[in-house]
C-alpha cells in the first residue's frame, strides 16, 4: 500500500535540519539503511552510524554552515536542490560554492539516498586550496 508523500514539506524540513546543523534532526528523516555520497572522490556511506559521522564532518569542515537555495525541483519520489553551500571560517568572511543535491525518498517518506554534487573549482577557491 502506497501512501501519499508530501515532498515539498519533507524537502523544507530536511533543509531546515541541515541549516540548523542538527545531525539528529537530519538522521530522523533518513531510512535506517540510507546512503549518502558527496561526489568529490568520497565513497558512499551507508547506515545511521556512518551517516552521523559524515554529517557531523560537514559541519566541522564548513563552520556556520548555510544554504542559499537557487531552485528546488520535484520528481517521482525525489527532489533536486540547486544551492550554494555557505560557510564562515573563524575570523573570516562568508564563502560559498555551488552544489546540486539529488534526494530519493522510500515508501515510508524517509530519505533513502542523498547525492551531493559539488562545483570543485568553486569549492577549492572557497577553501583556499590551489588547483
Amino acid at each position: 500500500m502506497e501512501t501519499s508523500i508530501d515532498l515539498d514539506t519533507l524537502a523544507k524540513q530536511y533543509l531546515t535540519a541541515w541549516t540548523s546543523a542538527d545531525v539528529d534532526a537530519i538522521l530522523v528523516l533518513h531510512a535506517p539503511d540510507s546512503q549518502f555520497q558527496v561526489h568529490d572522490g568520497r565513497e558512499v556511506v551507508t547506515g545511521a552510524d556512518a551517516l552521523r559521522e559524515a554529517f557531523a564532518e560537514v559541519f566541522v569542515r564548513y563552520p556556520h554552515f548555510g544554504a542559499d537555495v537557487r531552485r528546488l525541483m520535484f520528481g517521482d519520489r525525489h527532489w533536486v536542490l540547486d544551492w550554494t553551500l555557505t560557510f564562515r571560517p573563524e575570523g573570516g568572511e562568508e564563502r560559498g560554492f555551488h552544489c546540486l543535491d539529488v534526494v530519493e525518498v522510500d515508501d515510508h517518506g524517509l530519505v533513502s539516498r542523498k547525492d551531493t554534487f559539488v562545483n570543485h573549482a568553486e569549492a577549492r577557491a572557497a577553501l583556499g586550496v590551489s588547483a
